[in-house]
Parts: structure tokens; sequence; C-alpha cells
């Protein structure tokens, strides 16, 4: 399996934030965002093999109930992610995979985290992966298949009040409902992040969705591994 890196910390984001948690994170991804804060998991991936076995063998080491499996995009690698999910389930692991929510497969997972791509995550149309990016960024059967089937969060990174409109769309066209919505601040920096957080407060109330800091921003910045 190709991956990144392995390591204990906390949850910083969703439902399950603050929990104490494993990240085991994939490289490669089959999209390109502008604002990826992992670029060394799809501009330019890191190419680190792991068997299944050792995987296990590390994440299992930490003694931790929840393990988080993220990228990159997990489910390109899809015969490896089942078995691997297989593995930590058969040891009483608590299983969230991190998702853009454009590949299906099934698994054995507690929690999808879904964060399906908006315009704003598009690269400059002048970049070679522009059309693939936006033709590939929202696939709805792949996020109704998702809800239809596990217990699911779909956050959603937000840059500008005017995403909100997008979101609305795809909620009503998907049929999502409004209690797993998620709106998270786009950024890399705790000051963005906090310019970003009162405003987008506000669009959860009015619309019932919920919000989602990046705690991990706000204590580590942009820190690997952490």
């Amino acid at each position: 399996m190709k991956y990144s890196e392995l390591f204990h910390t906390i949850q910083g984001e969703g439902m399950l934030i603050g929990v104490p948690s494993v990240f085991f994170r994939t490289s490669y991804c089959n999209l390109r965002c502008t604002w990826c804060d992992t670029p060394y998991t799809s501009w330019t991936p890191e190419n680190k093999d792991i068997t299944i076995a050792e995987s296990v063998d590390a994440i299992t080491q930490f003694g931790c109930k929840h393990v988080v499996i993220t990228g990159g995009e997990p489910f390109i690698q899809t015969k490896e992610l089942i078995a691997l999910c297989h593995e930590l389930e058969q040891r009483g692991h608590h299983i969230t995979i991190e998702t853009n929510a454009t590949v299906y497969a099934n698994v054995a997972a507690h929690l999808i985290s879904m964060s399906p791509k908006l315009r704003n995550s598009n690269p400059s149309e002048d970049n070679r992966f522009f059309i693939r990016h936006e033709r590939e960024r929202i696939r709805p059967e792949v996020i109704r298949k998702f809800i239809d089937t596990y217990t699911c969060q779909v956050k959603f990174v937000v840059d500008t009040p005017e995403d909100l409109a997008e979101i609305k769309t795809l909620q009503e066209d998907i049929e999502i409902s409004p209690e797993i919505i998620m709106l998270m601040p786009q950024g890399k920096t705790s000051h963005v992040l906090h310019e970003k957080q009162e405003w987008l407060v506000e669009l959860c109330k009015e619309n019932g969705y919920r919000f989602s800091p990046r705690v991990h921003v706000d204590i580590w910045g942009e820190k690997r591994g952490v």
C-alpha cells in the first residue's frame, strides 16, 4: 500500500473532534485541489510502500481504539483499503475513513467522513489538472451510496459565503440531511481560519448545519505528523 505518514494525535475535525486517534495517511489522490493541505499526497505524492501486516502492527502499537484512514484518497487503493479495514475491525478498532467521495467500495468502517469538493477547490483553468478535477470532483451517486450504507458526515470546505449556493444545490439534489452537513473554513493557518469562523457560524445557524473548526491547525499550524 502506498502511504505518506502514520501518527498518534487527536481528531481535529468533525463529529469526533478531540478524540485520540491514530491517523494512517495514504498517498495518491485522483483530484488536485488548489488549496490542498497535504500536497505530498496529491500534487507531489510520496511513494512509500507498507504491507497490510506492517500497517496493522504500526497502528496497534499505540493502543488506541480510534483509527482514521485518510489521504490522499484512500478508496483509490481499493483492494488494500478493504484488507486493512478488515484487519483493524477484527482487532476491535473504530474506523473512520476520510474521503473525497468520488470512489465507492464496501469496507468495514464505522464512520465515512466525506468531503465533496466545491468549485473553490478547482485549479486554475490553465493547469493541466483543471478539466479532470472539475469533471470528477462531485459524484452524486457515490455520495448517496455512502449515505445509504454507512454512518456519515459530509464536510464542505468553505472559502467565501458565496459557496453556500453550491452547497444548498448539492444538498437538495442528493438529498443530504442538514444534520450531517458540516461547514469548515478553508485555510492553512489559525489566523485565516479565525477570520472566516464568525460568518461561517452564522451560515450554519441559518441552515441547520454543523460548524467544524480545525483544531489541529489551531494547535500545530502546518506541521506534519500531528
